[in-house]
């Protein structure tokens, strides 16, 4: 969904860009009734700004946003249950659309994630953690969350694999990589120092390097070998790495299932023989 795409962009843009991103999400019925010319006057900004963040967003031109921004509108006609509300959650705000804004949320980013997913760099990564001696994964904060379940399940399937959450940790496993190793470095901002410290190491020791960002400009980003875009699932109270957890998960549960079938025979052997621990505990 473009509005979902353009929310996830924003705070990444510039100040004239910013601008009207806003006004497109505030204002996207009346986008259709105004040029681009008009926008920039509306904005405060040119025609050239409005052509520019169209680019920003993967258009091709302003036509296109309209385009976008007219599928989507029609879709949202159409639907049969009450339209919920935006990515802003009130203090007064009735439960069932509580629900239904962050299930709307999600459903967006993990459409537009897999919309936007780079097919030929999954499969690239997968096959390298497929190929990898050992895999180290570095995450903090609500990415370390997902570094520890990337962990699990890569270890899970006869993947050698370790999440590292703590920076000093992860950067003496990255200073003792080699390169049949590989790196997962998951980072919403693609700007988190203590994953891009480690992954930059890694790099160094010959490494191959994946990166999971909801930034392909940021650091983390241009660090890696690697990269895989995720989509952000804002609400009021979910901001940041919180946002995107959900997006990142589908990521990493396609690169999971993409290395258990590309090691068909290691996989299918780890989960038979590991299959009745969990019934033995319940």
């Amino acid at each position: 969904m473009i509005t979902a795409l353009i929310r996830s962009e924003l705070p990444r843009m510039s100040g004239s860009l910013r601008k009207v991103g806003r006004w497109v999400l505030e204002e996207p019925r009346r986008v259709a009734g105004v040029s681009a010319a008009e926008l920039g006057r509306r904005t405060g900004t040119s025609q050239a700004t409005v052509t520019r963040f169209c680019q920003a967003v993967g258009l091709d031109s302003y036509q296109a946003l309209l385009l976008a921004l007219a599928q989507e509108q029609g879709q949202e006609d159409h639907r049969e249950e009450a339209r919920p509300l935006g990515p802003d959650i009130g203090p007064d705000d009735p439960l069932d659309q509580v629900v239904a804004a962050v299930a709307r949320a999600d459903l967006q980013a993990l459409r537009r994630t897999a919309e936007r997913l780079d097919l030929d760099a999954l499969d690239r990564a997968a096959r390298t953690l497929a190929t990898a001696r050992r895999v180290d994964v570095y995450g903090v904060g609500a990415s370390g969350v997902v570094a520890l379940e990337t962990e699990a399940r890569l270890f899970g399937i006869g993947c050698d694999a370790r999440g590292w959450t703590e920076v000093h940790a992860a950067e003496t496993s990255a200073a003792l990589l080699t390169p049949a190793d590989a790196v997962v470095a998951l980072s919403h901002s693609g700007a988190t120092r203590e994953v891009l410290a480690p992954l930059r190491l890694a790099a160094e020791r010959g490494a191959s390097t994946i990166a999971v960002t909801g930034d392909p400009r940021s650091p983390v980003a241009r660090a890696a070998g690697i990269h895989l875009t995720s989509t952000s699932a804002e609400t009021g109270f979910r901001r940041g790495g919180f946002g995107t957890r959900h997006s990142v998960l589908l990521i990493l549960d396609c690169l999971y299932a993409r290395v258990a079938q590309l090691t068909y025979q290691r996989s299918t052997a780890s989960m038979a023989l590991t299959a009745h621990i969990a019934d033995k505990h319940r």
